[in-house]
């Protein structure tokens, strides 16, 4: 695995560290307040997306939030 890079919902996206939750979201086009992530297999609260680092080789979970009934 390449060291620059991250496992999202299976996939493995290269990433330019530094960076945070909400930098990585941002650079894949999903706004943050519109997801809930799992990192490494804990929740991570949106308030924490500005300050959660990432690493290369962290596993994140990433579901989109739809509104709807």
């Amino acid at each position: 695995m390449n060291e620059n890079c991250v496992i999202a919902n299976g996939k493995t996206i290269p990433v330019e560290f530094p960076a945070t939750l909400h930098d990585f979201l941002v650079a894949l086009g999903l706004p943050p307040r519109s997801v809930v992530v799992e990192l490494n297999g804990e929740a991570i609260p949106p308030s924490e997306f500005p300050i959660r680092q990432l690493k290369a080789g962290d596993r994140l979970e990433i579901v989109r939030i739809v509104a709807g009934g």
